[in-house]
């Protein structure tokens, strides 16, 4: 292929990577997200069980992500990313398999909390960018997010179907052997890392730009909002409104599938307004991961209520989820690129273990639609910043991105 060729899209090598890292992220993720239906019901039914600890049980992988996320992308700057990745992988199957035999709730937490510490997520993306062209990171990060996207669509539909066959301890195992998966596409899929100058792994330098630091903002206030949905919701669907846990995945499906009504339009929006980045985007985005919590809160309409509000927040939810990290890698400095990633992955995990205990406490004073009352409130305060500071994440020259 002839470098003007390539101009026009992914080069063989940047699919390669894209491909097989998106694998990683996938099969990885799965292990996570078909658990994220099922485990609130799941922890609800053991000795001691309590709202908070329930919260915690769900929520508990984020806390060691958001503690280890930055240590490991610092680290895979020095030393490589492969091997960060590698024993992060070997971490996160030792949590799966303590969960799997887990009896209590602290048993379960422990299990939960160890495998979050398998904190790969910066280290990964960071190998991504390190393989592809600036202008065209984009479209590779775009590609890891449909298929994280993919993953938990599945995740929902397959997730309560599974369990009911084999249990959650059956979910953990599966989510062990999807480990062991991800560590043979890593050791045999991924070609050597190109030459690089040494990362420095600054933390300074990932945190002096302020549109870096509204991302880290945005991405915790949204897995906040995701966690404490998913919380709340199997519980409202199974005793409120009496829907069957084997049935959920038809809702969550359905709405998945109408999302991309959504989702797909802002993508091929922002592709378009390359030079801006497609600003106008992320507002829509915003508004609709708010409007679908409070349609979730307002509780009219029953199943078919909850369908909408699913639907408008996972079309926020899946654009957001795939554009913040591909304009994160491109603003962060190359050399620092990893722990850049770190910080922002920690947010993300943060915010995972933030809304998991969060619901457990709104639950257990004001029900399950104060959960999504707060995550709307918590959504909507960050798009406002953003605004208020006029922080322009989608509106850098493009030209001036490139040289990143």
């Amino acid at each position: 292929m002839t470098d003007k060729a390539q101009d026009y899209g992914l080069n063989s090598l940047e699919r390669r990577v894209t491909a097989v890292l998106a694998g990683v992220y996938g099969v990885r993720m799965l292990g996570l997200f078909l658990l994220l239906p099922v485990l609130a019901l799941y922890a609800a039914d053991l000795p001691g069980a309590t709202p908070l600890l329930i919260g915690l049980a769900v929520g508990s992988y984020g806390i060691t992500q958001a503690t280890l996320q930055v240590p490991f992308g610092m680290l895979s700057d020095r030393i490589g990313r492969k091997p960060v990745i590698i024993f992060g992988l070997l971490i996160f199957i030792a949590g799966s398999v303590i969960a799997a035999r887990a009896d209590s709730m602290m048993v379960l937490i422990a299990g939960r909390a160890l495998q979050g510490a398998g904190a790969i997520s910066a280290a990964v993306t960071a190998w991504l960018a390190d393989h592809t062209r600036v202008e065209f990171r984009t479209r590779s990060m775009a590609v890891v997010g449909v298929t994280i996207g993919g993953t938990f669509m599945l995740s929902l539909m397959l997730g309560p179907v599974l369990a009911n066959l084999w249990g959650v301890a059956g979910l953990f195992w599966l989510a062990a052997i999807l480990g062991v998966v991800a560590m043979l596409l890593v050791g045999f899929g991924v070609p050597a890392a190109p030459v690089q100058l040494a990362g420095s792994g600054n933390l300074a330098g990932g945190l002096a730009d302020r549109r870096l630091r509204l991302l880290y903002g945005g991405i915790f206030v949204l897995h906040l909002a995701l966690t404490g949905l998913f919380v709340a919701l199997p519980l409202m669907l199974r005793d409120e409104l009496g829907f069957a846990v084997d049935q959920h995945w038809k809702l969550y499906l359905v709405s998945l599938l109408l999302s991309l009504l959504g989702t797909i339009p802002m993508i091929v929006f922002t592709e378009r307004r390359r030079q801006t980045g497609g600003a106008g985007a992320l507002t829509a985005a915003v508004l609709l991961v708010v409007g679908g919590q409070l349609v979730l809160y307002t509780g009219l309409g029953g199943l078919t209520g909850i369908g909408v509000g699913l639907i408008l927040f996972f079309a926020g939810f899946n654009f957001l989820e795939a554009r913040m990290p591909a304009l994160l890698s491109i603003l962060a400095a190359a050399e620092n690129r990893g722990a850049a990633l770190g910080i922002y992955a920690t947010s993300q995990f943060l915010g995972a273990f933030a809304g998991g205990v969060l619901a457990g406490v709104v639950m257990s004073s004001g029900g399950t639609g104060m959960v999504y009352a707060v995550g709307a409130g918590m959504l909507a305060a960050w798009g406002l910043l953003g605004k208020i500071l006029n922080i322009r994440l989608f509106e850098a020259n493009y030209g001036v991105l490139k040289s990143g």
